[in-house]
């Protein structure tokens, strides 16, 4: 993959035919999801990429792509970081030269739906305790029972006769 990155005149291409193919990329895209258009797409891309490299195959090309991917959004994440700081002067700036070839992909990350881990058989929440409920209230202090050293020996002896 290291050469395909060197090589500025096919990076460029590639990244062209990629922005005319949404369904790749485009998660709003209504073929998004659909599996036949994307095999379409990645097929008529993999013809470009067996021009430089003929072994390639679809698995190495995905591996390309979410490649490109990843480090776009990592380097949008250093830029969003950076202005963030409040240090005016210390804007990151990135150093892939084909970062701002790759615009297009700003926005279309969406995060995975997140998977509780806790058992859902846990019971609800106690209700909020209202002025009708009898026993003292959350803000109410209870004050604890303190024991001295002087009665605890006295229990600990028994009762005297």
């Amino acid at each position: 993959m290291d050469i395909l990155l060197k090589d500025n005149d096919f990076m460029s291409l590639f990244i062209d035919m990629l922005r005319e193919l949404p369904c790749l990329w485009e998660i709003n895209n209504p073929h998004y999801k659909n599996q036949t258009k994307r095999k379409a797409a990645l097929d008529k891309l993999l013809e470009i990429v067996k021009q430089v490299i003929p072994t390639a195959d679809i698995t190495y090309f995905k591996i390309l792509i979410g490649g490109l991917r990843s480090t776009y959004i990592r380097e949008c994440q250093k830029v969003q970081d950076s202005q963030r700081s409040g240090a005016a002067d210390d804007i990151y700036v990135p150093r892939m030269w084909y970062y701002d070839r790759l615009h297009f992909l700003a926005g279309q990350t969406e995060p995975r739906p997140s998977l509780s881990s806790l058992p859902s058989t846990l019971p609800s929440p106690p209700a909020e305790t209202s002025d009708a409920q009898p026993g003292p209230s959350r803000q109410q202090h209870v004050e604890e029972p303190s024991l001295s050293q002087g009665s605890l020996s006295q229990e600990v002896a028994g009762p005297a006769a």
